[in-house]
């Protein structure tokens, strides 16, 4: 494309600084124009920049989240497999489609910038939902009354191609996820206050607008599936990824963009291998005694520094000076010293492990509305009035949920709460993400109620042994959803806004990455619980806790362990987060 070779054309991405510009006329954190001169703050960046890559957003995650929500249905009722085997083949997609940030993370640090890595995986994306289409339209060209005789292993392509399509989705869309979320932060200056404080809200409007995105996908865009069918439910879905990428490519001209400055995993492994080598040498008493980069930059050009902490020791041998380096100034061997801010990026990504790693039970419990809650919902009477709600459009409570408390979190709760901590965000990142994860354990708990008293309705009404809807309203669901959207807007935008904030210069796209791979891990947990379960339920002719006939099991149970699961991983993150450590940028 033009746009992205004006990038390797321009003379600053060869290395041109930028010391004599303008600071009052330039953003101050190394960003570039389309045409790779320094960044105006007036023409370029800010929210008409960022508006476009929520718009963006919105659109893909449409796309995406039609084909997550229903996907049970699809695999149930299409592809006639399992209940279990449904619910495990959607976490697996799922965990995969979380999986793909890493991949799109690395290439954009690395080499292409998240610009063209986003552009790139979203023509996946668009390939993936083709394929969709496809498999839906062999169904209706073998149902026609004349049908082709290449058809005759119809059953068997049509579930091919639809995997191949399917975890293309994932791929595509999770490779461009991180991309598009941190560019969409890089629009806003760190140096600037102004610019710095809008960044937050951005955080919050971007979730907003996924779960917007969520709403129309899981009630319409359900809808016209199960009603209109998938051919039709498809082809809205690519319309929309497709409406959104070309908005994303037409606002390249007032785009920020940060130049990737080369892998950084091959600086942590420096650190490490250089860490290794000095691992007999002593440490000196005064911090500023460790080699760092001479100059107002760190030695990534477009990057801060970072100031020395302590703790984790043994890393800060990574930067001892030792005699040769004195006598051989700026030749230093990346393998045998390391500055101090590079030594602070991996202590920085260690600290941050504990926190994520915490976040992954709350991934396995939101997991759960996709999966074992619209099985829940499918045991149950789905009518209101002459109304039937499809059991996976009951999702939209956890979604509308969002969508209202977002603004009320971000114009009412925040200025509320920053009165009495004094904080511009109100409260710390890890304070809001525990707060998610107390309402994600309640949420477990009102969902073992509610099973609870299905169970006893199903028993009451003799039907236990009958794979058919208990007369209890799907209406009950909603408090479970509404919890868990509660957790979503202080869990899910809490950890963004933490590994983006403390993440380092060069490896924001990796660290929004992780931040979307606890979903992947969180998912894959999920799938290993719902194996296991039988395994340890279904003994002595018990059907187990999740068998195909709800009504003879006990999911209230399932529920009922998830959240004595939750409450030790609350005592688990609140342990982590009151010894982390904040990275201190100079």
């Amino acid at each position: 494309m033009d746009s992205t070779d004006q990038f390797d054309n321009s003379p600053l991405l060869d290395g041109d600084g930028s010391s004599q510009e303008n600071t009052t006329e330039y953003t101050g954190d190394g960003s570039v124009c389309i045409s790779g001169h320094p960044a105006s703050r007036k023409h370029t960046g800010n929210w008409k920049a960022s508006f476009l890559i929520i718009v963006c957003s919105f659109c893909c995650y449409l796309a995406y989240s039609s084909i997550g929500k229903n996907l049970v249905s699809y695999l149930t009722k299409v592809l006639h497999e399992t209940n279990l085997d449904a619910a495990r083949h959607v976490a697996t997609w799922q965990g995969t489609s979380y999986l793909a940030p890493l991949v799109g993370a690395f290439v954009a640090d690395s080499y292409l910038g998240k610009y063209r890595t986003a552009l790139i995986a979203c023509k996946i994306f668009i390939i993936g939902m083709m394929m969709l289409l496809l498999s839906a339209a062999l169904q209706l060209i073998s149902a026609g009354p004349h049908a082709w005789t290449v058809w005759v292993h119809l059953v068997s392509s049509q579930y091919t191609i639809f995997l191949i399509g399917l975890y293309m989705v994932g791929l595509g869309y999770g490779a461009q996820r991180p991309c598009v979320t941190s560019f969409g932060a890089d629009q806003f200056d760190d140096t600037d206050y102004v610019e710095k404080t809008r960044k937050s809200s951005f955080f919050n409007w971007h979730y907003f607008a996924i779960n917007a995105g969520s709403l129309i996908a899981g009630t319409v865009i359900v809808w016209v599936q199960e009603h209109e069918g998938w051919l039709w439910g498809f082809t809205i879905s690519t319309l929309f990824v497709t409406l959104g990428v070309c908005i994303f490519f037409l606002g390249s001209i007032v785009y920020r963009f940060q130049k990737p400055r080369g892998s950084p995993l091959t600086r942590l492994c420096q650190v490490v291998i250089a860490a290794t080598r000095n691992f007999d040498k002593v440490l000196p008493c005064d911090s500023s005694a460790l080699y760092e980069f001479m100059g107002q930059g760190s030695a990534i050009e477009g990057r801060r520094k970072l100031e020395h902490t302590t703790g984790l020791g043994f890393f800060d041998k990574a930067a001892i000076v030792t005699l040769p380096d004195c006598e051989s100034p700026g030749q230093h061997n990346k393998w045998k010293i390391c500055t101090v801010t590079q030594v602070e990026e991996l202590k920085i990504l260690i600290r941050m492990f504990p926190i994520w790693s915490a976040m992954i039970l709350f991934a396995a419990v939101q997991e759960q509305m996709s999966s074992t809650f619209v099985e829940q919902g499918m045991a149950m009477d789905k009518h209101i009035g002459s109304f039937e709600i499809p059991s996976a459009s009951f999702q939209c409570v956890d979604t509308i949920t969002v969508i209202v408390l977002v603004p009320i979190y971000e114009r009412l709760i925040v200025p509320v709460i920053r009165k009495f901590t004094g904080r511009a965000n109100g409260i710390t990142s890890p304070q809001r993400i525990g707060i998610g994860l107390c309402f994600s354990m309640f949420s477990m708990v009102s969902a073992a109620l509610v099973e609870g008293n299905r169970l006893q309705i199903a028993q009451a009404e003799g039907l236990v042994h009958r794979k058919v809807a208990v007369p209890m309203s799907i209406m009950w669901q909603g408090p479970q959803y509404f919890l868990l959207g509660v957790a979503e807007v202080f869990s899910n935008i809490g950890l963004t806004e933490a590994f983006y904030d403390e993440s380092p210069d060069g490896m924001r796209s990796l660290c929004m990455a992780f931040s979307l791979v606890n979903m992947s891990a969180g998912n894959y947990l999920s799938s290993l619980i719902l194996s296991l379960v039988p395994v340890f339920t279904a003994r002595g002719g018990s059907p187990g806790w999740i068998p195909d006939n709800l009504n003879e099991g006990h999911l209230d149970r399932f529920y009922l362990m998830m959240a004595g699961l939750s409450f030790f991983n609350i005592v688990v993150f609140v342990f982590c987060a009151m010894r982390y450590k904040c990275k201190k940028a100079s």
